[in-house]
């Protein structure tokens, strides 16, 4: 049986075919400085961001209306490329060398290359998102834009510069300000920006915008769980990376609680010298831990929350793919692919 996700793709087939062209017909500007690599990045991955934007934006599509707008089809693209320019970022920031299998941009590169081509990546998604643009009312959404660019920035920033021995109710809620600024704005941003682009009321918008950070805010606390419990070519990244760097997700900050001063995990987060099956037994104390079901149930709360939101807007087949998208986002089985 087919993933929520890709039962709306085939519900928007003939979008996320137009938006694949144009997604194509956007990077050949990139095309003597791009390798395999950077298009394998934009092959795979579910596409997420752009069919929550292109799904928002069919759920208000005026009556009458039976093509998606193309600015509508930009921004999704821009959307896209927003998300890509975050994974190379992270992956110079984590010395990722694989992400799902696949080799890093960083590590095929190095990170001079990396740096520029996720600049780079950055920079035509705002010009795509830009050339959309064909009223005065969109123009506000191109300050949107760049505001989500420059909280994912401050987000990055946050995660790295944060102090693992601040109180643990401070890290927790610099870890859900993080979150909100490095995933949850981004969804936001899709759900409002294919409302408006499509010609709905602010109203409509204002509801979106809170599915899509509530969703995002689920989706990035399951990311981590992931994370932890995963086997490496499942999560993208190798387990343990966020405990040896300092990196307190949400399953690690509940998990702390129940550990005294001495154990394994608090020891390699101050810095004490260990080997890598003390990292394994980090890793695996903090997936078999209450907290790790404590952070799971958090994200389920968001989740449902952004199903709450949907309530806003009549039946449709386009809601209920929203709504089967959040769901599934903290119903699926652990060991499920992405």
């Amino acid at each position: 049986m087919k993933d929520p996700v890709s039962r709306a793709r085939d519900l928007i087939h003939d979008d996320v075919v137009r938006f694949q062209a144009t997604l194509e017909e956007t990077l050949k500007p990139q095309a003597d400085y791009l390798t395999e690599t950077e298009y394998e990045t934009y092959r795979r991955g579910k596409k997420l961001r752009p069919i929550l934007l292109m799904l928002a934006a069919r759920m208000v599509l005026p009556d009458g209306v039976a093509e998606l707008p193309e600015k509508v089809i930009k921004a999704a693209v821009s959307l896209e490329m927003l998300h890509v320019a975050t994974l190379i970022h992270d992956d110079i920031v984590d010395v990722a060398p694989t992400r799902r299998g696949l080799q890093t941009v960083y590590s095929e590169r190095g990170t001079e290359m990396a740096v520029l081509l996720g600049d780079m990546q950055f920079i035509q998604a705002i010009r795509c998102f830009v050339d959309g643009i064909d009223t005065q009312e969109d123009m506000y959404l191109i300050k949107m834009v760049l505001d989500v660019g420059f909280d994912i920035c401050r987000g990055e920033l946050d995660e790295i510069m944060t102090d693992p021995h601040s109180d643990p109710v401070l890290l927790r809620q610099r870890y859900f300000r993080t979150i909100d600024r490095k995933t949850a704005t981004l969804f936001a941003l899709a759900c409002e920006s294919g409302c408006m682009l499509a010609g709905g009321t602010k109203r409509q918008a204002f509801y979106l915008s809170r599915y899509g950070r509530r969703f995002g805010t689920a989706f990035q606390i399951m990311d981590d769980i992931f994370d932890l419990v995963r086997p490496e070519h499942l999560a993208g990244k190798s387990p343990g990376i966020d405990i040896e760097q300092g990196r307190l997700s949400l399953p690690i900050l509940y998990a702390l609680e129940e550990f005294e001063e001495d154990h394994i995990l608090r020891r390699i987060l101050r810095k004490e010298p260990h080997t890598a099956e003390d990292l394994a037994m980090a890793v695996e104390s903090v997936g078999i831990s209450a907290g790790t079901m404590k952070a799971y149930s958090k994200a389920r709360e968001y989740a449902l929350e952004a199903v709450d939101f949907l309530s806003e807007f009549p039946v449709s087949a386009y809601r209920t793919a929203l709504e089967e998208i959040a769901t599934h986002a903290v119903d699926r089985d652990f060991m499920e692919p992405d």
